[in-house]
């Protein structure tokens, strides 16, 4: 019975991975050329998950995915609100928890004066000790973004129960552990892919070696300086 349920488990997730790479793909969001990733490393290939997020259809059926998995067998939520980062996390923690029926909330970046950062829960947000937290974001490449919620959820006292990507191209992390507490917390993508990343230079990317031009996408959407 157990064997039969985990290969009923692997095949939903086979067909999950495929739909959202089909999305993805269909969206146009795989893109090729030289890129300047938010971690400073380099890719020559990125994803750009806002060609997916402007598709509502397609947005509210890869968070779809996530709510059924966070749902008891009567239907009711595993968790008490979903929380994501700024800017795609929003729209993601909104969708999923319309979905299941409880709160959505999301951290912001904020910048020290020693020039470090953090995420914080601004404009009102809180967290009521205890309460379950599902963890929601768009694309994981070294996971930094997710990281940065975990002390902010840590320390109001939440419950996180796991995170979630839509898309892993960091080679198939499995936990996240908590620069607060040491504490792992369990990571699960609805898409695994290998996206190679190099550090700059043409010692070890092979854009800047053929000499590609570099760019910055994003909110600029301009070429890296």
């Amino acid at each position: 019975m157990t064997t039969l349920r985990s290969e009923a488990q692997l095949a939903a997730a086979r067909a999950i991975a495929a739909r959202t790479e089909e999305l993805f793909r269909k969206s146009g969001a795989l893109k090729e050329g030289h890129f300047l990733l938010k971690s400073g490393k380099h890719s020559e290939r990125y994803l750009e998950k806002f060609l997916v997020l402007q598709d509502p259809a397609a947005t509210s059926e890869l968070c779809g995915f996530w709510a059924a998995r966070h749902r008891n067998p009567d239907g009711s939520p595993m968790v008490d609100l979903v929380a994501g980062p700024t800017t795609g996390g929003i729209i993601l923690a909104f969708e999923t928890a319309r979905q299941l029926g409880v709160r959505s909330i999301f951290a912001e970046e904020v910048k020290a004066a020693a020039g470090t950062t953090r995420r914080e829960f601004r404009r009102g947000f809180t967290i009521i000790p205890g309460e379950r937290v599902l963890l929601v974001d768009d694309i994981l490449t070294t996971g930094g973004s997710l990281l940065a919620m975990i002390p902010a959820v840590e320390a109001l006292g939440g419950e996180i129960v796991g995170c979630a990507v839509m898309a892993d191209r960091s080679g198939g992390l499995t936990a996240l552990s908590s620069p607060r507490t040491g504490r792992s917390y369990p990571l699960r993508a609805l898409w695994q892919l290998q996206l190679p990343t190099f550090d700059p230079g043409p010692e070890s990317c092979p854009a800047c070696k053929a000499g590609v031009p570099l760019y910055a996408p994003g909110s600029t959407g301009t070429a890296a300086q």
